[in-house]
């Protein structure tokens, strides 16, 4: 066939872009050297709107192991011997289209990521975003992505420990998945996603080549149309019985030390492994497509390239160490083919039954590489006019607080996720030390180093949508202020940034000054960014959904037997606020889902003032003076007192200590730099030693079951918890029982 302009535009490049294909080339590409390049030069694989933004992030620190982004993940050490690996990546275009296998083999490729450099996988967490949850389509979505998640996480023996999730109305046609994996490797055992030694042969490890997934990378680099149904062959299917196989086989394969490189074949299949590991060593391949393990007959060549099929790896072996190899995974009943070998010259051939198909230089696909780096034009978004009219003296603050408290504490962003979180195992493995002692990260045992891992997922999209900069800011200082509060010293920052489509300018504004806001946080907190994701064309019918710039952070905790938790300890125990409260309700869930206000500024932050709490608190914990840590954020001070209260069915009686600030913002407002704590009566001089010059509240005490506010009886703690705990399952009850009427 003719390969011209109109045949590179149906496969998603444009016309300078295939113009720029010839001249790396000197000729005209075939049809799947064409085909190799959209997938390669497609966002989800080239970043190419969003490097050169990405290359201002912190990416150095003394703590790291392998340079940001040069590997499948990131790796910082922590200690006698070991690193931890950690990694957060979108799966959110194939989740819109079929839930349950989108949701599922994006955990199996972040997995996926951690376990090909060596590591073993012992945590998985997730951030989550939904539509409304009272719409059949956002029920639809919510428990296919769920059943997703935990079957896959189940059957592969990772625990769940964490997440967030969102509802909001903009995430109604794109919701969000994003996976978060965590795992703990011995230092001088990771292997490189590097193709070295020429000569080498190259082996194809894991599931049979199919069909599925093929242009996946393509399609989650455009909109979500009512179209994109029709491309549903671009989702992946997954195994995860299969990837638990293949996770033991790489390990004990790498024990044998025949492995010279390894890398998943993730996004853009055999193309992207090939290219990349052999960009990143300097070298090329020689491939024979039809040596590939094929669970379809008749597969064309751009098919094997670009195929998405999961539990696949491209493994470097040395050469005269095959054997080792082969026994391994030969045990482990897994297809194992030499399907090529190390070449010197850095091009990529590919071969059909002894015919050449594709021949392409390795270094021209690659990020970093011949691939294009675009700079986008950006400018304010339109509707900052509109959050600049806000003016909070037009919120009438309610006479009927308590009746306010009930409405929000029963909000889906703000109420038990009990009914997600039960369907995932958090507990397999053993080494999930806050499943009956909740913190506000969650905590995993490093059994072999006698320490432990706080780690968190944390990003409230409306305040980057208010201020892009300040809300990024604080999805870093609220992961960071989580592991402080479980007394762990925050390493590095994973980050999966999802925005709407990049060559709109106003969107383009949003994610520009994320990356400002968060590459400030960052330093702040000495937390380098490691790696990540960056997932655009997340866009409604009506734009783009709210950026949201996921943060997932992990800590070091030296001694896991000091780890701090969030619950009252015991009634009579003194609480206290550390931090100052302010007179701000702006893009509260209180304002926005009560108040009905949906444009209105961030709410008020200073990060030197956020650090200078966070080290606060930190030296509380480390000189044993507070009882129980829980920072204040969506849903404010009365939601952060309330979720204190549970785990132990204690109450508070508490009053607001500072009557120039409004009531409603005083109980509701998020205003940030703010954590509950208690303190034992005999320890509360020792504590207030420890805050001389510094600001804090004394709201009141621990009571045995009673919920008083200002001196007004607000019930008891069993019937906030009740409401707050079945909040979730009573919405999805009534709309289903209201669906079931309305048949015909």
């Amino acid at each position: 066939m003719d390969i011209t302009a109109q045949t590179a535009e149906q496969l998603r490049l444009t016309a300078e872009e295939f113009q720029l294909i010839q001249e790396k080339l000197g000729r005209v590409p075939n049809f799947n050297e064409l085909c190799a390049f959209s997938a390669m030069w497609s966002e989800h694989c080239s970043y190419k709107n969003s490097i050169r933004w990405l290359k201002t992030l912190p990416r150095e620190g003394s703590k790291m192991l392998v340079k940001a982004g040069e590997e499948n993940a990131g790796l910082m050490d922590i200690g006698d011997g070991y690193g931890v690996v950690f990694k957060i990546e979108s799966h959110n275009h194939p989740s819109a289209i079929e839930p349950f296998q989108g949701a599922a083999t994006g955990v199996g490729g972040i997995h996926r990521d951690i376990f090909t450099m060596g590591a073993r996988p012992i945590a998985a967490l997730n951030s989550l975003r939904f539509g409304d949850l009272k719409e059949a389509k956002t029920r639809h979505l919510l428990a296919g992505v769920v059943h997703g998640i935990g079957h896959y996480g189940n059957c592969l023996g990772v625990p769940t420990v964490g997440g967030e999730i969102y509802f909001e109305p903009c995430y109604h046609t794109n919701p969000l998945v994003n996976a978060m994996s965590v795992g703990i490797i011995q230092s001088g055992k990771t292997i490189s996603a590097t193709a070295s030694g020429v000569g080498n042969p190259v082996f194809f490890i894991g599931s049979a080549t199919g069909k599925d997934g093929i242009g996946g990378a393509s399609f989650a680099s455009a909109n979500i149309t009512e179209e994109s149904v029709e491309e549903l062959p671009a989702v992946q299917v997954g195994d995860p019985f299969q990837e638990k196989k293949l996770l033991e086989a790489c390990l004990e394969a790498i024990e044998t030390g025949a492995v010279a490189g390894m890398q998943d074949m993730g996004a853009a299949g055999i193309i992207c492994s090939t290219a990349e590991m052999s960009a990143k060593g300097g070298t090329g391949m020689r491939i024979d497509l039809d040596k590939v393990p094929m669970r379809q007959q008749n597969m064309k060549v751009w098919e094997l390239l670009l195929s998405e099929s999961q539990e696949r790896m491209l493994m470097v072996v040395k050469k005269g160490e095959e054997a080792a190899i082969r026994e391994v995974f030969e045990k482990w009943d897994l297809p194992c083919e030499a399907i090529g070998e190390v070449t010197d010259d850095g091009f990529l051939r590919f071969y059909m039954n002894g015919n050449l198909e594709a021949e392409i230089p390795a270094e021209s696909l690659v990020l970093g590489g011949g691939a294009p780096q675009y700079e986008r034009a950006y400018t304010e978004p339109a509707y900052f006019k509109q959050i600049q009219a806000f003016e909070v003296s037009k919120v009438e603050v309610p006479e009927d607080l308590k009746a306010v408290a009930e409405q929000l504490i029963t909000q889906p962003s703000i109420a038990s996720k009990r009914w997600v979180y039960n369907q995932y195992d958090s507990m397999v493995g053993a080494a999930n030390a806050t499943t009956n002692q909740p913190s506000d990260a969650a905590v995993v045992l490093v059994k072999e180093v006698s320490k432990a891992l706080a780690v968190t997922t944390d990003c409230n999209s409306r305040y980057v949508f208010a201020d892009p900069f300040k809300g990024a800011m604080i999805a870093v200082a609220e992961a960071a202020r989580n592991l402080v509060c479980t007394g762990a010293e925050p390493l590095g920052v994973t980050n999966c940034l999802n925005f709407g489509n990049p060559y709109d300018p106003q969107v383009y504004y949003q994610f520009v000054h994320a990356i400002k806001g968060m590459s400030a946080a960052c330093e702040k907190f000495g937390t380098p960014v490691t790696g990540g994701n960056v997932s655009f064309y997340n866009q409604h019918p009506e734009g783009a959904v709210y950026p949201t710039p996921t943060i997932g952070m992990v800590g070091l905790l030296e001694r896991p037997k000091d780890k701090m938790t969030l619950s009252f300890k015991a009634a009579g125990d003194a609480i206290f606020l550390i931090g100052k409260s302010n007179d701000d309700i702006a893009s509260s869930e209180y304002l926005n889902k009560i108040c009905g206000v949906q444009y209105s500024p961030a709410p008020r932050f200073d990060l030197d003032e956020e650090f200078l709490v966070q080290r606060k608190v930190m030296e509380l914990i480390n000189n044993k003076v507070i009882e129980s840590a829980h920072d204040v954020s969506d849903g404010g001070l009365f939601t952060a007192l309330l979720e204190s209260c549970f785990e132990r069915t204690l109450g508070v009686d508490v009053v607001a200590t500072d009557y120039r600030i409004r009531k409603d913002a005083y109980w509701f407002g998020e205003s940030q730099s703010r954590v509950v704590v208690s303190v034992k009566s005999l320890k509360i001089e020792a504590f207030k030693n420890h805050l001389v010059g510094f600001p804090y509240e004394e709201l009141g005490f621990v009571t045995t079951g009673s919920v008083e506010i200002d001196g007004m009886e607000w019930g008891h703690i069993r019937q906030w918890k009740e409401k707050y705990e079945t909040a979730i399952e009573s919405i999805l009850e009534e709309t289903q029982s209201e669906a079931a009427l309305n048949l015909p």
